[in-house]
């Protein structure tokens, strides 16, 4: 193992001497010692022994000299230094039944869902976080609003209660369905960019055996076709969202969910007059959304479709003319989605049977063990029928167990189990430290007391414990003999495996009635390898600086890069008195006392055919909470944290490449356009492929030089012939432009860093997609 990135000192080997040293050496010793051995031609037997004991020594010496690496790794052991296991990757996992139920439907925690099994590649296996509840929804309120707004206050709104205030036209049957007497627009009779209604939603009965968090929910409405005229069915001027607590996120996750086309009934006025029938709208509902009254006399969940525009001056015409009608309203869960993790389940494994030694040591099946939960524990079943079974605390060390803890350590990475040892001491020299002890507090109290006697009689006594054990100590409590020893639960799982595609887990490991079909409709990220020995190394000196404190730039990096479940790519602590943009605070200097960290967070790296854009690299509020209060846990006081995000400028490559006439276009294209978005990357950029340096500019000889490293690897490219590069910078919260010319040099601001990304526009001027011409070598 090569440890070149490590500090280099000087220090000499402890051997240096290599093959042909000691083949000389011998060779200069013949005659001294054999002088009638004059024939040292390498055909000599002599020889040959000579050079067999010189090859069996070299290896010898080189393994010796390998003793200085192994202490060093030896030290890492004494620090309780383990490698850290693989990470799980986590998705979303959206269970869809057959038909909505009658009453509050359940999918326990630890459902197996996984990958198609195939000839070459066995099955990738998820288990869900939490039990998955599908309550029983209920329409409380239906209101309207003449605009929107994006925060969560709408006491200041004049909304138009529509029921169940005007129950003289809106009645609730039994079955919750809404029915009215006369056609109700949805929108101002003449609607405009802006309009809103919002549904408050509650479940049948309250408690959580009837939650409709993460629910599937299909609201169906009644209503007149052909009544909204002026839109696009197959792309209606409006969006569905809900509040989950501190923002309205967008909850139809494809155009085909909204089966009325925007209100509009097309189908139904296919298949002929049927007021009766009404169209379903498929809403994927946050696992996160809490009841608000949003500052209204209303309590429930909130949901709201907005009248909006679909692209920037977007023309009037192209909206609605006239307000959609509807006459009746029912809602129903049709599914959900959980939490999941690429692990598996193994629940009351019996490890073995105690021998009441210390330092016992018992080896799980499944390996490696993710990090356990609060469930996750040991228990010790004492001999005897009726005794009931045991608690033990997992703990990372025996460093603070005492003899009667009930402590333990589990090995993540192997899944070895060890129970509290039993060090033994020499007596005498317990004996001696003691009485050195007592010698030298003896010495400082004669110095403050200023007389023996007083001094004695201030020293403490002896330790009756010492005196009578004093060459053992156990740390943690054995179990004891012929108790049996169970692993409660665990999980095992981890690794990059796991981060598979949105729409591969679509199996489910065992039937659950009901349950129609099961998929994953976001990608797993998040997916580790297990931590190699290189990698602890480097952690080791800055886990032995900053320790528990954040104190210097390097501290607050360290600690911003470790806080436990959050995933950071990257952290930089801004020196004080530095100039920041006005994007982030007013005024523009940080104050004293106040610790500035541009932090990007972990994004999904595993496909970068798109590259990443700055809304996937998004700081959210969740994240940004728990940096923030693990820091807080570790700063001097009086400092104050602020996390920020780089300043972002996309940067947009067209690269003329030369290509022979055998040459497959687009696998050619495909593998430039992957390692641009790779290189122009936050997170994977740079020359060392550890994220774009922050403040440095992107020039057109860096992207030529980076070709160069891997265009001949390509069959059938011959040469690059040019590169230009364009800025993509923000306009707004939302848009950004890209420069109508080329640029000779893009630069970042001092705190910003490079990325790009395929918006997949069809407006070419807009696009922030790279561009590859081919161009086919005639000679």
């Amino acid at each position: 193992m090569n440890f070149d990135f490590l500090p280099n000192l000087p220090k000499p080997n402890l051997d240096d001497r290599k093959f042909e040293d000691l083949v000389q050496e011998c060779l200069l010793r013949i005659p001294r010692y054999c002088p009638e051995w004059t024939n040292h031609n390498p055909s000599d037997p002599g020889i040959t022994m000579i050079e067999l004991f010189s090859w069996l020594t070299d290896q010898m010496l080189y393994r010796f000299n390998q003793v200085p690496l192994r202490n060093y790794i030896v030290f890492l052991e004494m620090l309780g230094i383990r490698l850290q296991p693989p990470a799980a990757a986590r998705t979303l996992i959206t269970f869809e039944l057959t038909k909505a139920q009658n009453i509050p439907f359940s999918i326990p925690a630890g459902t197996e869902v996984s990958t198609e099994r195939t000839e070459t590649e066995e099955s990738i296996i998820f288990s869900t976080d939490r039990n998955l509840l599908i309550g029983i929804p209920r329409i409380e309120c239906f209101l309207k609003a003449r605009e929107y707004h994006n925060h969560g206050n709408l006491s200041n709104d004049s909304l138009e209660a529509i029921f169940p205030r005007t129950r003289s036209l809106w009645s609730q049957q039994e079955d919750g369905e809404w029915l009215s007497t006369i056609r109700t627009p949805v929108f101002e009779q003449q609607p405009q960019r802006g309009n809103c209604f919002y549904l408050v939603i509650k479940p049948k009965a309250t408690g959580e055996e009837n939650s409709i968090e993460g629910n599937i929910l299909a609201i169906t409405f009644k209503g007149q076709a052909a009544a909204a005229t002026g839109i696009d069915p197959k792309n209606p001027p409006r969006c569905w969202e809900a509040w989950n607590g501190q923002e309205w996120v967008s909850v139809l996750r494809q155009e085909n969910d909204d089966r009325t086309h925007g209100f509009s009934f097309t189908e139904i006025a296919q298949q002929g007059p049927n007021p009766e029938q009404g169209a379903d709208v498929i809403l994927h509902l946050p696992s996160d959304w809490p009841e608000d009254n949003l500052g209204t006399p209303y309590q429930g969940h909130w949901i709201r479709c907005i009248y909006r525009q679909l692209q920037d001056n977007d023309p009037q015409e192209y909206g609605y003319s006239s307000s959609p009608l509807i006459f009746g309203l029912s809602i129903r869960a049709i599914g959900g989605a959980v939490p999941a993790t690429q692990c598996v389940w193994v629940k009351d494994e019996l490890l073995g049977v105690s021998n009441g030694k210390p330092g016992q040591v018992f080896e799980l099946q499944g390996t490696p063990v993710l990090e356990r939960s609060s469930t996750e524990y040991i228990e010790i079943q004492p001999p005897g029928d009726r005794q009931p079974r045991e608690p033990w605390t997992e703990v990372s060390d025996f460093a603070d167990s005492r003899a009667s803890d009930r402590h333990y350590i589990i090995d993540s990475q192997t899944g070895i189990v060890q129970f509290g040892p039993l060090i033994r001491e020499p007596t005498q020299l317990r004996r001696q430290t003691e009485v050195r002890t007592r010698f030298q507090t003896s010495d400082r109290l004669q110095t403050q007391f200023r007389g023996t006697e007083t001094a004695l009689n201030a020293l403490p006594p002896m330790d009756i414990e010492t005196e009578t054990n004093p060459q053992e100590r156990q740390y943690g409590q054995v179990p004891p003999p012929g108790a049996e020893i169970y692993l409660k639960a665990y999980r095992t799982g981890g690794g990059t495996k796991g981060n598979v595609e949105a729409e591969m887990l679509t199996v489910l490991r065992s039937a659950i009635p009901y349950v129609k079909q099961v998929i994953n409709y976001e990608a797993a990220t998040g997916g580790t390898e297990p931590e190699s020995l290189e990698k602890a190394i480097l952690r080791v000196p800055g886990l032995l600086r900053s320790s528990q404190r954040a104190i210097t730039r390097d501290d607050f990096e360290y600690h911003a890069m470790r806080v436990p479940d959050v995933d950071v790519a990257r952290a930089h602590c801004l020196d004080a008195n530095m100039e920041m943009d006005k994007q982030w605070t007013e005024p523009d200097a940080i104050k004293p006392g106040q610790v500035c960290i541009l932090t990007i967070p972990q994004a999904d790296i595993q496909d970068l055919s798109r590259g990443l854009s700055p809304q996937e690299l998004k700081l959210n509020d969740e994240v940004a909470t728990k940096i923030k209060d693990y820091l807080n846990e570790r700063k001097p006081l009086g400092v104050q944290i602020l996390l920020r995000e780089p300043k972002y400028i996309g940067v947009k490559v067209k690269v003329i490449i030369i290509v022979g006439q055998d040459a497959d276009r687009g696998y050619v294209s495909s593998q430039f356009l992957k390692r641009l978005y790779r290189f122009l990357n936050p997170i994977t950029g740079g020359t060392e492929g550890q994220g774009w340096p922050l403040g440095h500019p992107v020039y057109p000889s860096d992207v030529i030089a980076y070709c160069q490293k891997f265009y001949q690897q390509i069959p059938h490219v011959l040469y690059l012939k040019a590169v230009e590069l364009r800025g993509i910078r923000q306009q707004d919260r939302e848009n950004w432009s890209v420069a109508p010319i080329p640029e000779p040099v893009i630069y970042p601001s001092e705190f910003g860093v490079v990325c790009s990304w395929d918006n997949q526009d069809e407006n070419e001027e807009r696009r922030t997609a790279h561009e590859i011409e081919l161009i086919e070598d005639n000679k």
